[in-house]
């Protein structure tokens, strides 16, 4: 039986290091299935070996050594001999034992994250399916969730990975950064898998262990980007975007409840974090006309900005959400401006451009009838208010979320019971 805070220490250095491993194994192979087989038999051979007064002192590189040697292993057995060229990388070597001395193991894995998320990019992997690769291969997230946070069947989301990664394989796609004039076809996919990362951790479709490891690998991964691109106006604003949106985070769940933006504490937020969004989304402006990432980072600027000034700028964030409404119209938007119009013109205006969206989905999406609610209650219409907080706690997937709606529709009856 497994020790079980050695059980807890291969969970914690396997979650923090999946998508390092894994994109340092599969660029040896270009094989990203037979990659994240042999990184979950390196995890059940720490699981057997690693015990509680000997964990290894780079328990990172341990777990990469043994993966490595399963990938030797598979890539040397008769059936790849006779179909797959032996990459360099992997021969040569000898075989290693499943518990290797430490001075077999590298003092550290090359980052190759990157790289793998311009594979997953690559032209001949289907438009529809690059996100969702990235998402799973470099950050970790299994198919349910992806699946849950692109609306369609868990089973149909994990065929279509399934084929992705067999046709980077079977294509020879190359881990590497593309030449300078090949990254802008790549380069909206990677900008939107960082962009998912982040948005699906906000929206709480990743589970509670997943929260602080993808906002820290997305601001890791656009910080990385920056570096990489550091003139590129749209890469300068998703940066700033999550950067200004991370440092609300402290902020926003207290007890276990969600606190909107708008009644968060501007002293609990990361003033350093802040600071780097400005900076950051200054430099995205000199570029021109702005783009997606720069308007939704000026819209979290001027979010920011009430730790200054101690009041909300409604005027400055109508402008903006109809400026992105115009550069990429989204549902998300749409509402968000809904609930912006009732603060500068009143609950019954608001209320009148929700009930003008003709979207698909739009009864189904959960902040719509969250944006609902606030406006039905703010134009004292607290029946309906609370039924349209009931629907909206039903569609939440965040249980933060869940319960600040569930506690605002139980504030309205009580409110109701005493007059």
């Amino acid at each position: 039986m497994t020790d079980p805070e050695v059980a807890r220490r291969v969970a914690e250095v396997a979650q923090g290091s999946h998508a390092r491993l894994l994109a340092s194994l599969a660029a040896s192979t270009r094989d990203i299935a037979a990659a994240e087989d042999a990184f979950s038999d390196a995890i059940e051979v720490a699981l057997r070996t690693w015990t509680h007064d000997d964990i290894p002192r780079n328990p990172e590189a341990w777990l990469y050594t043994v993966a490595r040697n399963r990938l030797r292993d598979r890539f040397r057995s008769a059936a790849f001999r006779t179909s797959v060229a032996l990459d360099e990388n992997l021969g040569d070597t000898r075989a290693m034992t499943e518990n290797p001395e430490p001075s077999t193991e590298p003092a550290f894995v090359e980052d190759k994250r990157l790289e793998l998320m311009f594979v997953c990019a690559h032209p001949a992997i289907d438009q529809t399916i690059r996100t969702p690769l990235m998402l799973q291969v470099v950050l970790g997230l299994d198919a349910k969730q992806i699946a849950e946070a692109f609306a369609i069947p868990s089973s149909t989301m994990s065929q279509r990975l399934v084929r992705a990664k067999r046709r980077i394989r079977d294509a020879g796609i190359a881990f590497t950064i593309p030449a300078p004039d090949a990254v802008p076809a790549r380069l909206d996919a990677v900008l939107e898998c960082v962009y998912g990362a982040f948005s699906i951790d906000w929206r709480g479709v990743a589970g509670v262990t997943e929260r602080d490891s993808l906002s820290g690998e997305a601001l890791y991964l656009a910080r990385t980007l920056t570096e990489l691109l550091p003139d590129n106006p749209e890469v300068l604003g998703l940066n700033a975007l999550i950067a200004l949106s991370a440092a609300r985070a402290p902020a926003r769940v207290v007890d276990d409840v969600l606190v909107p933006v708008h009644l968060q504490d501007p002293h609990c937020w990361d003033e350093d974090l802040i600071v780097e969004g400005e900076k950051l989304l200054s430099r995205a402006h000199d570029s021109g006309r702005p783009g997606r990432f720069q308007l939704e980072a000026a819209i979290q600027s001027v979010h920011c900005d009430r730790r200054r000034t101690g009041r909300t700028d409604w005027a400055a964030l109508e402008m903006l959400y109809r400026a992105l409404l115009e550069v990429a119209p989204t549902l998300g938007a749409a509402v968000s401006l809904a609930v912006v119009m009732g603060e500068s013109h009143g609950p019954s205006t608001g209320l009148a451009y929700l009930d003008s969206l003709e979207v698909a989905g739009v009864d189904r999406f959960q902040p719509t009838w969250a944006a609902r609610a606030h406006l039905l209650a703010g134009d004292g219409r607290r029946d309906d208010a609370i039924e349209a907080y009931r629907r909206a706690a039903d569609l939440a997937t965040d249980p933060p979320m869940r319960r600040f709606l569930e506690r605002a529709g139980r504030s309205l009856m009580e409110t109701g019971r005493d007059e």
